[in-house]
């Protein structure tokens, strides 16, 4: 009959009389996410294995793109959660100067690291686009586990409300059965 749609971060349910559905994504969408994300991976191995330069100057470049890799994750598990806990106990200003802090550091030193090095224009090009092509996958490989996880919670919630509900249904007396007497 009335069809309510409810919105829980990117975990999309709606509500009807008999069922919740809720939305997850597609398969083909969760293999280009890994496929992308594995692409970017074995781009910036790739050019970070084959790096002209002095050692130093490689070894600082692998540990800018493994620091910005994970301060992606950070940031974007830090963003969701301010996010879901929007109206309730936020975290600290010291913890949000501290993530997103630390991911400008990342990017920032990194950026100088790869504009610095004395190598062929081309190559520089190449490592910055695999680069950001690895941070903007990483974002979204993050959301798609999220948006999983959350779908997982959604659907457990909704089994153990069923759950309970089959078996209070079970339970109850019929309004027409007659009443025992003790």
């Amino acid at each position: 009959m009335f069809n309510n749609e409810l919105q829980t971060g990117s975990t999309h349910m709606s509500y009807s009389s008999n069922y919740v559905v809720v939305q997850r994504d597609t398969r083909a969408w969760q293999l280009q996410v890994w496929v992308s994300f594995g692409i970017a991976v074995f781009l910036c191995a790739t050019g970070l294995a084959w790096l002209p330069g002095e050692r130093l100057e490689q070894v600082f470049m692998v540990m800018g793109y493994v620091f910005c890799l994970s301060t992606t994750f950070v940031l974007a598990k830090f963003t969701r959660d301010s996010q879901a806990k929007r109206g309730a106990a936020a975290d600290t200003p010291m913890w949000h100067l501290v993530v997103w802090g630390g991911f400008a550091v990342a990017m920032g030193l990194t950026s100088w690291g790869l504009l610095g090095m004395d190598i062929n224009p081309t190559y520089k090009a190449f490592m910055g686009v695999s680069w950001l092509y690895l941070i903007t996958t990483a974002f979204t490989l993050a959301k798609m586990l999220r948006d999983r996880f959350e779908a997982d919670q959604s659907e457990a919630r909704l089994r153990n409300r069923r759950e309970v509900q089959t078996a209070s249904e079970s339970n109850a007396v019929p309004a027409d059965a007659p009443a025992e007497s003790a």
